[in-house]
């Protein structure tokens, strides 16, 4: 854990200490349902019509393990996962990706972004479904590392991954990406009839400019061999970005 940090303050008239000043702060921007691409991947605005086959074959390749910490899925056939997709495409927040692999054109994951407050400039990444062809790939990299750029490119101050506390891959992951891990709240949530102790994980603005570098680092083609191996650990990159953290 981080070792504690004295922070000298200002204070008001009636010396109480009061935060950082946010100049000229009108708010972030909504995201507009556009496509991002890059490294390879095509994060595309869920149409269920044309990325709902491809994400069937895709997932029907788990073996159920997948959808344990998810609160959607596992579905009986293509027509109920359909209709699922078809209920969270139309809504604005939250807000779901289609992950496409440029090299085969394929969809083989979902992402979206939801809690979404331009007010308050924080916006959540979550709903991650990645197939079993994405999972511990660079794809999968990609596709998070073109989200929270976008996110913060629309103004957004603080960046969140939640995950169920349990969820050891999901809490791994985000360290991997860079996110701090903030604290976990008991009791969040019920899903699927089951306790949930909700870990918080987040990015603000200030570190992303050095975590950006990390992924152009880690993405870069010379950072892999002839294999497709990579040659510099992204967790070995982002950690120096959080020296003091966990």
């Amino acid at each position: 854990m981080a070792a504690n940090r004295v922070t000298a303050h200002i204070t008001n008239e009636f010396n109480q200490p009061l935060g950082a000043e946010v100049a000229d702060w009108a708010g972030a921007e909504f995201p507009p349902k556009a496509v991002m691409s890059g490294w390879g991947c095509r994060l595309e605005p869920l149409d269920p019509e044309s990325h709902g086959t491809s994400l069937w074959q895709a997932f029907g390749a788990d073996d159920g393990a997948m959808w344990t910490y998810l609160t959607s899925g596992p579905f009986a056939d293509e027509a109920a996962m359909l209709a699922w997709l078809r209920g969270v495409a139309a809504k604005a927040d939250p807000q779901f990706y289609a992950i496409v692999d440029e090299a085969s054109g394929k969809a083989l994951g979902l992402a979206s972004y939801l809690r979404i407050d331009p007010a308050a400039g924080s916006i959540e990444v979550g709903w991650l479904h990645f197939s079993p062809a994405m999972q511990r790939t660079r794809l999968s990299t990609a596709a998070m590392a073109l989200m929270m750029a976008n996110a913060f490119a629309l103004g957004y101050r603080r960046y969140e991954w939640k995950c169920n506390d349990l969820n050891w891959p999901s809490r791994q992951a985000a360290l991997r990406l860079g996110f701090s891990y903030e604290g976990t709240f008991r009791q969040a949530r019920v899903d699927k009839g089951r306790n949930r102790d909700t870990a918080w994980f987040s990015v603000i603005d200030g570190e992303w400019p050095a975590l950006q570098g990390c992924f152009e680092r880690w993405l870069a083609d010379d950072n892999f061999d002839g294999a497709g191996r990579q040659r510099l650990r992204l967790s070995d990159l982002t950690a120096a970005c959080h020296p003091e953290g966990e």
